[in-house]
């Protein structure tokens, strides 16, 4: 399994089957929350990055597991519409189930009508839009050069109007960064255009790429979701669900790992053969147990 991971619990989404269409850290953008670190191969160029037969056949062996799976989610280690066959995995995934399909995009690429295309057999597409303005989009994104938001926005919105599935908007605050009433208040009106099912506010609740991005507080989301209206809820992780689907051995590999020493997150990947955004799942509950904590040393965030 070297593309699909979980399913994991979701949020959102339930249990989540993720597929990664692209190599770790591969991203238009370079998020200073982003809790995969900061990005390695930042571009906007879309290739075969990986073969769409290997997704599939990996999709069609989990399948066979028989495991609960709400959603099939591409997510995963960057941006998955970088990935120039992700039209023939979608319509690969159609014909081996009838499982949802999302994706989760920070929605830069969405001004090219052929991405917008290779998206429409999905049945739910997460775009990220995190502000309307060049100035934060550069402080939070740190966007590919060629990026400019107003694209960004022209592309989220164009695809909005075009797409027969469901469209949920997400906006990640930062606090001290994209919070201030003035910008929301800018967002607000960029986004009532758009054809959005809802509005899905968040906050930095997972260890970010920067030490600086720091989150919210529940009142403080509170007051921009009043501001941007009915269709908006708060996702952000204030308490974890009860929804499970861990290993105890897992965990067990994990603590003995970082009592010998302080690993990183690749380490503890490497080591055990799961996929970083699964061991994300696994480091998370023991930091809530106060069994696992964070440090950054050198740009570096490693667990012990």
């Amino acid at each position: 399994m070297g593309q699909i991971f979980g399913p994991v619990p979701s949020r959102r989404l339930g249990f989540s089957l993720g597929v990664d269409t692209i190599p770790f850290k591969t991203c238009s953008l370079n998020c200073i929350y982003c809790q995969l670190g900061r990005t390695i191969n930042k571009t906007i160029q879309r290739k075969e990055y990986i073969a769409a037969d290997d997704i599939s056949r990996e999709i069609e062996e989990v399948l066979r597991e028989g495991k609960r799976i709400d959603y099939i989610t591409f997510s995963g280690s960057g941006e998955p519409t970088l990935n120039s066959e992700i039209r023939r995995m979608i319509s690969r995934i159609k014909e081996l189930t009838s499982i949802p399909l999302a994706i989760l995009t920070n929605g830069t690429l969405l001004y090219r009508p052929r991405i917008r295309e290779d998206l429409m057999e999905a049945d739910l597409v997460i775009p990220s839009l995190d502000t309307v303005t060049q100035e934060i989009f550069e402080m939070v994104n740190r966007p590919h050069p060629s990026l400019k938001i107003e694209k960004v926005i022209t592309g989220i919105d164009s695809f909005s109007q075009e797409f027969n599935g469901k469209v949920w908007l997400e906006i990640m605050v930062v606090k001290g960064i994209n919070d201030s009433l003035e910008e929301i208040e800018k967002a607000a009106q960029v986004i009532k255009q758009m054809n959005l099912e809802k509005i899905q506010l968040n906050t930095v609740v997972r260890p970010p790429a920067e030490e600086f991005a720091r989150p919210l507080t529940r009142e403080d989301l509170n007051n921009i979701k009043t501001v941007l209206g009915k269709k908006c809820e708060i996702i952000a992780e204030f308490k974890r669900a009860t929804q499970k689907a861990y290993k105890r051995d897992v965990e067990k590999s994990i603590l003995s790992m970082v009592k010998r020493r302080p690993v990183t997150l690749v380490d503890i990947s490497h080591s055990l053969g799961l996929h970083r955004n699964e061991i994300i799942k696994y480091v998370e509950t023991l930091e809530k147990k106060h069994q696992v904590k964070t440090e950054v040393h050198s740009g570096e965030r490693y667990y012990r």
